[in-house]
């Protein structure tokens, strides 16, 4: 397990307070790892347990990392906020008193509160390869300069935005990023899954390259 220094945590909560989160999830997998995966942010799951990427979206993940052939225990899991973001919605379930929380969205002031937490995971373990699911994390990375839609599968070599001061700033390490769709998005638009295997065959081919 990574240690990350109190003072960076305690700051990152302090910056976090008054958002609508609930629970940490500090990462997991190898500090030693060539490969880092930056998600979004807990969800439900997750939020309970610690632990990334858990539930459904967990699930999806694990069957595309047998598909590449590597382990979770190989690679680090993180992502760009480390609570879980909520948002309140009525519901007709029983014993719920007519509303529940549902994930949503990390919104800039949660992402800049944890932007501190993943600049200290990556200068630490210095991956060759980022690979970033979703939008949020390769917004996070690479600023708004990329869709990921129009860069979906390809390695992107490239600084990346880290605190400096008041605002973000360009690294001086060059890291590879490979954008994938976050796991989760297959199951709101099943079509996508060909795109994602497509996406899957490159990285493979990349990793070999690696090795």
């Amino acid at each position: 397990m990574m240690q990350i220094p109190d003072q960076i945590i305690e700051k990152a909560n302090k910056e976090i307070e008054g958002c609508d989160v609930e629970g940490f999830v500090l990462g997991g997998g190898s500090s030693e790892a060539d490969i880092v995966i930056v998600g979004e942010a807990p969800g439900e799951h997750e939020a309970v347990k610690g632990v990334p990427f858990i539930g459904r979206a967990g699930d999806e993940l694990d069957k595309q990392f047998n598909y590449i052939g590597i382990k979770r225990e190989e690679v680090y899991i993180t992502s760009a906020v480390r609570s879980r973001p909520y948002k309140w919605v009525k519901t007709t379930k029983k014993g719920s008193g007519g509303s529940r929380k549902a994930n949503r969205k990390p919104n800039k002031k949660e992402i800049w509160a944890h932007a501190p937490i993943l600049d200290y995971q990556l200068n630490t373990i210095a991956p060759k390869l980022i690979i970033a699911l979703g939008g949020v994390a390769l917004e996070r990375l690479l600023g708004q300069g990329y869709k990921i839609t129009e860069v979906l599968g390809e390695v992107i070599e490239s600084s990346i935005l880290e605190v400096q001061g008041e605002g973000y700033g360009w690294s001086e390490k060059r890291y590879a990023i490979f954008p994938l769709y976050h796991p989760a998005a297959v199951f709101y638009n099943p079509r996508i899954k060909e795109d994602i295997y497509q996406s899957l065959d490159h990285l493979k081919e990349y990793m070999d390259q690696l090795n």
